[in-house]
């Protein structure tokens, strides 16, 4: 309909134009006849044609460019109430889109890849047997892909979010981490998740492994926390100065990331909570300066009647690999036979001033057997970290972590228009850390393990570094392996990171 009214109005234009040309046309040549040709047109026409007549004449032809100036007009007019009908109904269409597009979910992809290579040139017959049991191989190097994910997130509502995340590290065997959906901006609760999420015990577990200082975890994160990520309901929440943050979740203890369920006659739960500050954080430097400090606590059942071969119930067991992604779990408690459940407490603090961070962390866990006296095991670490191009490490005060640390100018080596070479540092940075951890306690011998680590970190971006990791570490109060209770070894490694 509109495109017909459009045409209309363009049949209308050109008529009217063609008319007032045709009109003024005539009148220019009968002019110009009257003057060229007869010698005295104004005494010809008085003889011929009479002056009233010819005053007459003209006046008619006043009068039809005077009706044809008026048609004109209305049909501009016409044509503008055209335009705003166009205008009315694309607006309309637009409104309609709009409302369409905000009731499906937004989507967002994102993504990280995590390339490394380890080197053992340094391990002891112990270790040989911790890492190959059966035969007491050498710890072999190894060049693997530590972390391949891909992801989507987004809102469902306009307070509604939800996120689906997939690990193909292990290409025979993806595993999902982050899946879960939840509401924003609820009372009381804030945030609110349902899913697979992580749970809040240990600072360095509750940080981004893209905002990792080291390669790995400290020994203690990865023994009490195994994994992260369970099933479970969570509320995130802080403060509105920020200063206080809190985090406080129900989840399943069986890890069901590599079968996506859980099978079992009973639930067996575990409860979770984390209370974070930072007292101190200067907003003048953009929080160059910050003190944190934080506590947590976990509960978690486990099955008294679990052993070595029980499938589908939650086990209290306990292991780690030794700050480097090995094959095999070099302590291990096994199963704990006759656990009933076990309590893990954390406390970590952090201080950074400038370019300088201090980081500590101390977990303990207690063990609750039916028959067997309880057990106790625990761990720590202290790392110092420093960037010698200036950069500090980022805080996120909402949620008690470490933020996204953004280099002053990006790494780039290029020729330049001058025949030369233009080139950009990027960001560099060391750090050191010592951890332990005690996995023997009276009747359980899963070993004492202290490491000594050194890191150099390169970061080309804020989306993108090495890393570059030596370890140096010894264990002891091993249960017998291959005859060895303890041994000793050093290891290199070195990844190369990026996510969008």
């Amino acid at each position: 309909m509109l495109a017909d009214n459009t045409a209309v109005d363009m049949f209308f234009r050109l008529g009217c134009m063609d008319r007032i040309a045709m009109v003024w046309g005539r009148v220019a040549a009968f002019g110009l006849f009257l003057g060229l040709v007869l010698p005295n047109p104004n005494m010809l026409l008085a003889q011929e044609i009479g002056a009233e007549e010819l005053t007459a004449r003209f006046d008619r032809i006043e009068q039809s460019l005077a009706g044809l100036m008026q048609e004109q007009q209305q049909n501009q007019s016409a044509t503008n109430n055209v335009a705003q009908i166009e205008e009315v109904v694309a607006k309309y269409l637009e409104e309609e889109k709009e409302q369409k597009a905000a009731s499906r979910p937004t989507v967002t992809v994102f993504g990280r890849m995590h390339l490394e290579g380890l080197f053992f040139p340094e391990d002891s017959p112990g270790v040989d047997y911790f890492e190959n049991p059966l035969t007491g191989d050498d710890v072999e190097d190894r060049i693997q892909f530590r972390r391949i994910r891909l992801g989507a997130q987004g809102k469902i509502s306009p307070t509604g979010i939800y996120r689906v995340e997939l690990d193909f590290g292990n290409p025979e065997t993806p595993t999902f981490r982050d899946t879960y959906l939840g509401f924003e901006e609820l009372p009381v609760l804030q945030t609110l998740l349902i899913g697979n999420q992580k749970r809040p015990l240990g600072l360095d577990a509750w940080n981004s492994n893209t905002n990792i200082i080291f390669m790995e975890r400290p020994l203690p994160i990865t023994a009490f926390n195994p994994n992260f990520r369970r099933i479970g309901i969570q509320s995130y929440g802080h403060t509105e100065s920020e200063n206080v943050n809190w985090q406080f979740g129900m989840f399943e203890s069986s890890d069901v990331k590599s079968v996506g369920r859980y099978l079992g006659d009973d639930l067996q739960l575990c409860y979770v909570g984390r209370v974070a500050s930072t007292p101190w954080y200067d907003q003048t430097s953009g929080g160059r300066g910050y003190f944190h400090v934080g506590v947590a606590n976990m509960y978690s059942s486990a099955d008294g009647d679990a052993n070595s071969i029980s499938a589908h119930q939650n086990q209290a067991r306990f292991q780690t690999r030794p700050e480097l992604r090995t094959s095999s779990q070099w302590l291990d408690t096994g199963t704990l036979s006759g656990a009933t459940g076990y309590d893990t407490l954390g406390l970590e603090t952090v201080l950074n001033i400038g370019t300088w961070q201090f980081t500590g962390e101390y977990l303990d866990t207690w063990v609750n057997r039916q028959a067997d006296s309880n057990l106790f095991f625990d761990g720590g670490y202290v790392q110092a970290a420093c960037f010698l191009t200036g950069e500090h490490e980022p805080w996120d005060r909402k949620t008690g972590r470490l933020s996204r640390v953004k280099p002053f100018e990006p790494f780039f080596l290029v020729n330049d228009w001058r025949g030369g070479v233009a080139s950009g540092l990027g960001a560099w940075q060391i750090a050191a850390r010592y951890s332990y951890l005690s996995l023997s306690d009276k009747d359980i011998h899963g070993g004492r393990e202290q490491n000594v680590a050194v890191a150099l970190n390169w970061y080309w971006t804020a989306h993108s570094k090495v890393l570059l990791d030596v370890v140096h570490g010894r264990i002891s109060d091993h249960y017998p392996v291959g005859g060895y209770t303890g041994g000793h070894f050093t290891g290199l490694g070195v990844r190369f990171m990026m996510d969008f």
